[in-house]
């Protein structure tokens, strides 16, 4: 089933890139496409293969249609192109509302083969759950792979965690060139004041000895 999946979406690889007529609506579903055929390979959705395949033909077809009136080729109604887009996005939404139903069941029936699948299919908002998936995953690493979203969010933790280490060396680094500024400035008006202390000494010591002198000379005269 699912080689055939992948044979129906060869003229998709074909086709890298989207039509740009109502692109808006089109990109979702083109670009989900491919993470949606391999939902087929998942137990938990084996009942929807029928639906699955009838739903990547369909997309394949569109977005032939979607080129064809790129190129203005005759014969193709661009209204009925809108449509068929119309028709696909709730279908797409409806795999993507499964996706995160399975998510939330896998939680909650701690299936960690589903939850690694469905992590992993591309259709999972993760941002939205990141939090509760960094949480299942501390609590059954032992029988998790990390491979995919899991090693993804581990290395952004190395990397965030080495980020918070190179800033607070240089924090430190930043204040303690700022302890040494404030250290240097301290012995300089230490030594400017002992400097100061010392030449009002001596002019202390200078004046006393004019004094004294000055005594000593009024004082011979009465003698």
């Amino acid at each position: 089933m699912y080689k055939i999946l992948l044979f129906l979406l060869l003229p998709l690889l074909v086709f890298a890139q989207n039509p740009k007529v109502y692109s808006a609506l089109g990109d979702v579903i083109y670009d989900n496409v491919q993470d949606i055929a391999k939902l087929a390979k998942i137990d938990e959705y084996k009942i929807y293969s029928a639906k699955i395949k009838k739903y990547v033909n369909a997309v394949v077809l569109t977005k032939r249609m979607g080129f064809s009136i790129e190129n203005e080729e005759p014969g193709v109604d661009k209204k009925a192109y809108l449509n068929r887009l119309r028709e696909l996005s709730k279908d797409n939404d409806f795999f993507l509302r499964l996706v995160d139903r399975s998510f939330k069941e896998s939680l909650k029936n701690q299936n960690s083969l589903l939850f690694y699948s469905v992590i992993n299919s591309g259709l999972l908002n993760t941002q939205k759950y990141k939090k509760d998936i960094i949480d299942y995953y501390f609590k059954h690493s032992d029988e998790m792979n990390t491979t995919g979203l899991i090693q993804q969010y581990l290395d952004e933790d190395a990397k965030l965690k080495a980020k918070r280490e190179a800033q607070k060396r240089r924090y430190k680094s930043k204040k303690q060139r700022e302890l040494e500024r404030i250290r240097r400035i301290r012995q300089k008006d230490k030594e400017q004041q002992e400097r100061l202390e010392k030449e009002l000494d001596e002019k202390l010591r200078k004046e006393k000895e004019k004094i004294r002198e000055y005594q000593k000379e009024e004082l011979s005269k009465t003698i």
